[in-house]
This record gives structure tokens, sequence and C-alpha cells, in this order.
């Protein structure tokens, strides 16, 4: 499930912006000004913003530049402005796409399908590297068409760092998006997977790696 954040400090929008994502099957995170945003991305990772431009405290050319600096994620911004130099604004400031209020729902859906695509965030359910298939359908692991089955949790954050590869993940990161925003665990429990996958792994195929990020957190990469 792709996990949208909304950054906009009118309600109606908000609401608007996440009744027709939720009934696309995204999951939303809402924000109502700019630093709201920037501490909602700190504890979860979205695949995609929504922001709008003008809002208190921080605008959204300013949140947008910060994002852009920390976050290898799709940016939209949204705006009752048609002029050509607030467009030149949003997209130095790092955006990917821009629409104009009043908008229709459905466009800013192929947008973001657009972005997903161009940012080779996964949409499908299978992901291949290489020799290797995940399947979240069957949630198998075949590699030369032998399977392969991992406990679910192992499955799910090999699913996570392979669908974003070159991504770096924080380890609050990973245990938001594989364990749940209520899990009270300790984050080494984060460390144990990824030596166990390391482990199941390295004499099988050299498909793909998972390497530390010293400081930061873990990314996936494709090939040796």
């Amino acid at each position: 499930m792709h996990t949208i954040l909304v950054v906009d400090d009118d309600q109606y929008i908000r609401d608007l912006v996440s009744i027709h994502l939720k009934e696309e099957g995204y999951e939303v995170i809402t924000a109502i000004n700019g630093e709201d945003a920037l501490l909602k991305l700190e504890s979860t990772h979205c695949h995609l913003a929504i922001v709008d431009i003008m809002m208190p405290k921080m605008d959204g050319n300013e949140l947008t530049k910060i994002i852009r600096d920390f976050y290898n994620i799709p940016i939209i911004l949204l705006t009752a402005k048609d002029q050509i130099t607030d467009k030149e604004k949003g997209f130095l400031s790092g955006a990917d796409d821009y629409m104009v209020k009043p908008f229709e729902p459905k466009e800013l859906l192929f947008r973001m399908r657009n972005l997903f695509r161009l940012y080779n965030i996964a949409m499908e359910e299978t992901i291949e590297l290489g020799h290797v298939k995940i399947d979240k359908k069957s949630y198998e692991v075949t590699i030369d068409g032998k399977a392969y089955l991992l406990p679910l949790k192992e499955f799910e954050l090999l699913f996570l760092l392979a669908s974003h590869k070159g991504q770096v993940f924080s380890r609050m990161q990973i245990i938001d998006q594989v364990w749940g925003y209520d899990y009270d665990g300790d984050e080494r429990t984060v460390d144990v997977h990824i030596k166990r996958l390391r482990e199941r792994f390295k004499h099988i195929t050299d498909d793909f790696t998972i390497k530390t990020m010293r400081g930061v957190g873990y990314t996936l990469e494709e090939g040796k």
C-alpha cells in the first residue's frame, strides 16, 4: 500500500483529496502546514507528497525544497494561481508536477500514477531483480524457478526495500511500514531481520544486495 502525504491548511481540500485517495486504496497522512508535514515525514515513510503552496508558517515552495533535500519522493504542488511565474517558482523549488485549484480528483490520480512510473515506484505486486521474483500475492520469492517461503515480516521488509531500489530507509521508517505505527518494540529488530535476509540469500543469488548506510539505515541495490 502506498502512503500519500497531503499538506494543506484548508481542511476541505485535505478531506476531498483524502477521500478520493482512500477510495483508490492509498493510505493517507495529512498535515496542516509545512512544519507539521516535516514532523510526519520524520516518522512515516511516504511515497508521494501533495503540497499546497499558500500556507502559513512555511509555504509550499519552501517545504518542497526541504523535502527534495532529504527525501526521494515525487511532489505535486497545488495552487489557486495559474501564473507562469508561480509555476516557475514551484518547479525551481523541486516540484515534479503542478495543479491549479479547482482540479479534477481523477486528473490528480493520473498524474500520481505517472510520477510513480517515473520514480520507478512499484505499483504492481510482483518485483523482479534479475533472476529473483518477489510476489506479494503468494508471498513467495522465486529464484531460477525455485520458490522460497519467508517469514511474513522478512518478506514484507524485502518487498519494501525492493520496491524502492536505491532509497535509504531509516529503522523507524521500516518499523512504521512493516511492523506498524503502534509497534513498541526495539528498533534493533530491524537489524535482526536484515541479518536474516542477508544470510538467507547470500549463497543463493547476487542479483540484489542489502547495504547498510552507517548512521542512516538500509537500502537495497540491484546486482552485485
